[in-house]
């Protein structure tokens, strides 16, 4: 979800990885929703973006601004299952550098802050180099280097059990990672993998230098697979689970900015500049980030002068409508389709064990009727969303659930009693002495239980009993441990769709609803190992199939992001990395 995951530019493949998004298209931003102001397109490239390369551009420095987003920071390592959310990505992407950068376009860009460069030396076996440029340093004065790919490379590869990445999708096709020397990183694949530029994204890389610091491990690079078990399972135990508490003094940036605070009560944290950052220094001074899980509070918030920026990946029509309202205050106003989808996951491991049980749910979720009320307000043309793994105006794309979802009470009745299931006297199904009664559970959001309650009303018509599951914390350590009936949150993406194949296969990572089929296995297989794109679409649409006739996932809609700024003459969303990507070249206009 990165739970948070709208996935179209397309390179073919999807995300760092797949975040919570406690929560495409070819419309690259703007004109969307009523009231857009339409200069906002032209903010989704970076100051210092010239051809496929990323640098910060140079700006003058400011004082400080203040960002809300809907969700708070939760902790330093994103890439472990309870921490890995859209939310801190947001707050982490202009403190932790990658190889690669993604602008406003979901274009995928050479970070050339940090990057000599990045290129495949050999193709059969394909082998990737990576050159990292010269005193480079983390915020402690420590380099930024070999070592620390080195580690990225270890901790995602799932071949040593002690690390608990969120995702290792193409970290695990890579044979051998080796420092050829403190600057140059190079990885060997035992198969090819077309979207190599999906890995050692900003959130991947954490400094080396201070797990060797904290556990005595002498050098991170003598480490491998299958080496000293004992090293090993330190540095998998550090890495998993000594980055989440804030501690400043192991938590050091690497990009241009730094975290220096963060009060857990007021869900605040805390953006200073990094003073060994090589690159441009301009942009606020000091960054504090505010969550306000309530959006209309959000819009609020800038409206009254409390916050510069919001960003929001929860669209909500009343905010909407005030944030639009704001232009003659000098607010300005965005909205754009996100690589990232709303969904419902069954959870096979209960009730949704039932094969006529899962059909008959996606039959009565009507999901015209929640797109009509509660996504149009923000978006004037969304349509439900019709694939788990494309989007519309995708290649690719082919609709494979508008005859599954929606299709009324009478529909969903008739499967449930073709399965075995009884109409009790409490007008509700049941079977084997068990009713049809089961949570929907997602994350506290005035959107998601308004979503619920448009269910509820259509399951009910059929016989069908659903119940309102909300939980702060739910995408923060419930929705990984598979605890729930059925799971309502977003998944976000980058331009890469491998990183769907954790969620969906087998023995995934990602897979948190108990979902086994041997056809979307094999399916994911063939994609994330062909060597060409159009080989790789025709195996992600065979997934694609699998996936819908399984009836595991009801997608609901492509999420459309909505953001908001006044004083700061240029902020745009990213739709995987937030409206902080380009942090350092913001400057002040009033």
């Amino acid at each position: 979800m990165r739970r948070s995951r709208a996935f179209s530019v397309l390179s073919l493949a999807a995300v760092s990885a797949l975040v919570l998004s406690a929560c495409g298209g070819d419309d690259e931003g703007g004109d969307s929703s009523a009231g857009i102001d339409t200069d906002v397109k032209s903010m989704a490239t970076s100051k210092g973006q010239q051809g496929d390369t990323f640098k910060v551009g140079a700006a003058a420095a400011f004082d400080q601004a203040i960002v809300a987003i809907d969700q708070g920071y939760s902790g330093y390592n994103n890439d472990t299952p309870d921490t890995n959310t859209s939310y801190n990505t947001f707050v982490l992407v202009p403190v932790l550098a990658g190889a690669f950068v993604l602008d406003g376009n979901n274009k995928v860009l050479l970070n050339g802050d940090v990057m000599e460069s990045v290129e495949v030396t050999s193709q059969d076996p394909q082998i990737v180099e990576y050159k990292i440029k010269p005193d480079v340093k983390w915020s402690d004065g420590q380099a930024w280097d070999c070592d620390d790919f080195h580690l990225a490379w270890l901790s995602h590869t799932a071949k040593v059990e002690s690390f608990t990445a969120a995702q290792t999708a193409g970290y695990e096709l890579i044979a051998d990672g080796t420092c050829k020397d403190d600057l140059t990183f190079e990885t060997k694949y035992a198969e090819p993998y077309l979207d190599y530029k999906d890995l050692f994204q900003p959130t991947a890389i954490m400094p080396a230098h201070i797990l060797e610091q904290k556990t005595g491990i002498a050098d991170i690079t003598t480490l491998k697979p299958g080496g000293d078990a004992g090293q090993l399972q330190t540095a998998g135990e550090f890495w998993s689970n000594e980055w989440k508490a804030f501690d400043p003094a192991t938590m050091p940036g690497s990009g241009p900015y730094m975290l220096t605070a963060f009060d857990q009560n007021s869900d605040q944290v805390t953006l200073e500049k990094n003073p060994e950052w090589a690159g441009a220094k301009g942009g606020p001074n000091k960054v504090i980030v505010r969550a306000i899980p309530d959006t209309k509070a959000m819009a609020t918030a800038l409206q009254n002068g409390e916050v510069d920026v919001i960003g929001s990946v929860q669209p909500d029509a009343t905010a909407a409508a005030t944030l639009q309202s704001l232009s003659s205050q000098g607010v300005t106003y965005g909205s754009a389709p996100r690589l990232s989808f709303e969904h419902l996951d069954l959870n096979y491991d209960r009730i949704f064990a039932d094969d006529a049980a899962r059909k008959a749910f996606f039959q009565v979720v009507g999901r015209q009727e929640i797109v009509d009320k509660l996504i149009k307000p923000v978006q004037a043309d969304a349509i439900p969303l019709n694939s788990i793994i494309f989007f519309p105006g995708e290649e690719g794309f082919v609709d494979l659930y508008g005859d599954k979802a929606g299709q009324g009470a009478e529909a969903a009745m008739k499967t449930l009693e073709d399965g075995g299931w009884t109409k009790g006297s409490d007008g509700i199904y049941a079977k084997d002495g068990k009713r049809l009664s089961f949570e929907i559970s997602h994350n506290d959001n005035a959107r998601r239980s308004q979503t619920v309650e448009i269910i509820i009303a259509q399951a009910k018509a059929a016989g069908i009993e659903v119940k309102d599951d909300t939980d702060a914390n739910f995408l923060k350590g419930r929705v990984d441990k598979g605890d729930y009936d059925v799971a309502l949150f977003g998944w976000s993406s980058t331009p890469f769709k491998s990183s769907q194949q954790p969620i969906y296969t087998s023995d995934g990572s990602q897979n948190w609803q108990g979902l086994a089929d041997p056809t979307i296995d094999k399916s994911f297989g063939a994609a994330v190992s062909a060597t060409d794109e159009a080989a790789a679409i025709q195996a992600y649409q065979a997934a694609d199939k699998a996936l819908a006739e399984q009836y595991a996932s009801i997608p609901l809609f492509q999420t459309p992001s909505m953001w908001g700024f006044r004083g700061i003459d240029r902020v745009y969303m990213q739709s995987y990395y937030g409206p902080m990507w380009n942090l350092g070249e913001w400057e002040k206009t009033s």
